[in-house]
C-alpha cells in the first residue's frame, strides 16, 4: 500500500493532518476521497483513520510556497465530515493556522531566523494574509515553552497570529446582512464576518443559560434543531446561500460573563458543540460585541485591551484594533505541538 507523507500537528485548540500540496493528488475530487480515507471519513469514530471523532478533529492543511511576493506560503484549510463523507473548503481554521509556519519551516519552505522567525501565510480559503511568529532558536523550530492556552493540557511555545484585512473575507462585507442587528425567526442575532461567518444570539433567547457544558448542550436535541433553523436562515440573509450541510456560518450564543472574562460563549460547528472556540469565530464573535447596537453588546464587560471570551474549556483573549468604523487589525496567541512526522497510509 502506498502512504502520504503527513505531519500531525496540535494547532491551537484543534487538531489535524497537515500536508504539502505537492504530496496530494492534483484533483480536488481525487484528493478529497483520499483525504477521507486516511481521515477514517465517514464514521462516528473514525476508527479506521487518523480522525479524532470530531470536528476540531477532523481537520487538514494544505500548505504550498507562495505563487506571489506578497506573501510566504499558501495555507487551504480543509474541514473532513465525521459521520458525514464531505470535505469543504467554505471557511479557514485560526487553529490549524498556529502550526502551518512551523510546517512551512519544517518543510523547507520557508528559512528560519535565528531566534525567531515570522511567516506570511495566504490563507487560500479566503483570500486574506496572516502573520505568524515563533520560536526557532539555533535555526530550529521550538514547540516547547511556558505558555499556556485554555482547552490544552500542559504548556507550549507562543505563536503570535496578526490578521488584517479579513472584514468579509467569507461574505464579502463585516457586517453581511447590512445591519448590526436583525430578527430571523423571532431571535434578534447579528451577522457579522470579521475572518469567519457568525451569527450571534443570546444564550437565554434559545432557552439556555450560556453556561451548560459541551456534553449537556450535545444532548439537547431541541437546541441543536433550533440552532439549524437559525443559521440556515441567517446564511440565505448573509450571501451564502443554501448553508444546510455546511459548516458556516458558525453560531455563537453568549451570555455575561461569570468567570474574569468580558463575555461567555458557547458556539456550535455547525449544531455539535464547540469543546472552546475557534480563532477567528472568537474574532468575529467580539468585532460583533464591540459594536455599539449588536445582539450581546449589552453583555459585554471590556475595560480595553484584549477581550477575554469565556469559553467551556476556559478563556481565549483576542485584541482588535479599528481605524474608524474599519478593523484595521486582530491579534490572537496560540500554540502549536508536532505530534508525528511520518506517512500515513490510507484505508483501501
Amino acid at each position: 500500500m502506498t502512504g502520504v507523507r503527513c505531519m500531525l500537528l496540535r494547532g491551537g485548540t484543534s487538531k489535524g493532518a497537515y500536508f504539502l500540496a505537492d504530496d496530494l493528488p492534483a484533483d480536488p475530487g481525487t484528493r478529497d476521497d483520499l483525504l477521507m480515507r486516511i481521515m477514517g471519513t465517514p464514521d462516528p469514530r473514525q476508527i479506521d483513520g487518523v480522525g479524532g471523532a470530531q470536528p476540531v478533529t477532523s481537520k487538514v492543511a494544505v500548505v504550498s510556497k507562495a505563487t506571489d511576493p506578497g506573501h510566504d506560503i499558501d495555507y487551504l484549510f480543509l474541514q473532513l465530515g465525521v459521520e458525514e463523507p464531505t470535505v469543504s473548503d467554505r471557511q479557514t481554521c485560526g487553529n490549524l493556522l498556529a502550526g502551518v509556519g512551523q510546517f512551512a519551516v519544517e518543510r523547507g519552505l520557508v528559512p528560519a531566523g535565528e531566534d525567531r522567525t515570522t511567516v506570511r501565510i495566504r490563507l487560500v480559503n479566503t483570500g486574506t494574509v496572516a502573520v505568524s511568529t515563533f520560536a526557532t532558536p539555533g535555526g530550529e523550530v521550538d514547540y516547547s515553552g511556558d505558555t499556556a492556552i485554555s482547552g490544552v493540557p500542559g504548556t507550549a511555545a507562543p505563536v503570535e497570529l496578526d490578521f488584517t484585512e479579513t472584514e468579509g473575507s467569507v461574505c464579502g462585507s463585516l457586517l453581511p446582512t447590512g445591519n448590526v442587528r436583525d430578527d430571523v425567526g423571532g431571535i434578534e442575532v447579528s451577522c457579522v464576518d470579521n475572518g469567519m461567518p457568525v451569527v450571534v444570539a443570546r444564550a437565554g433567547d434559545l432557552g439556555i443559560t450560556g453556561y451548560e457544558d459541551a456534553t449537556e448542550l450535545g444532548a439537547n436535541t431541541a437546541l441543536a434543531e433550533r440552532i439549524d433553523a437559525l443559521r440556515v436562515e441567517a446564511g440565505k440573509l448573509m450571501g451564502l446561500g443554501d448553508v444546510r450541510g455546511s459548516s458556516i456560518p458558525k453560531t455563537t450564543l453568549v451570555a455575561a460573563p461569570r468567570d474574569g472574562g468580558a463575555i461567555c460563549t458557547r458556539t456550535f460547528i455547525p449544531v455539535k458543540p464547540h469543546p472552546s472556540i475557534g480563532v477567528l469565530g472568537g474574532v468575529s464573535v467580539v468585532t460583533a460585541l464591540l459594536l455599539d447596537g449588536a445582539v450581546g453588546h449589552e453583555l459585554l464587560e471590556s475595560g480595553g485591551g484584549p477581550v477575554q471570551i469565556e469559553h467551556p474549556s476556559g478563556k481565549l483573549a483576542v485584541a482588535i484594533e479599528f481605524d474608524g468604523s474599519r478593523v484595521r487589525r486582530s491579534t490572537v496567541i496560540r500554540t502549536a505541538r508536532k505530534l508525528f512526522d511520518g506517512t500515513v497510509f490510507p484505508r483501501p
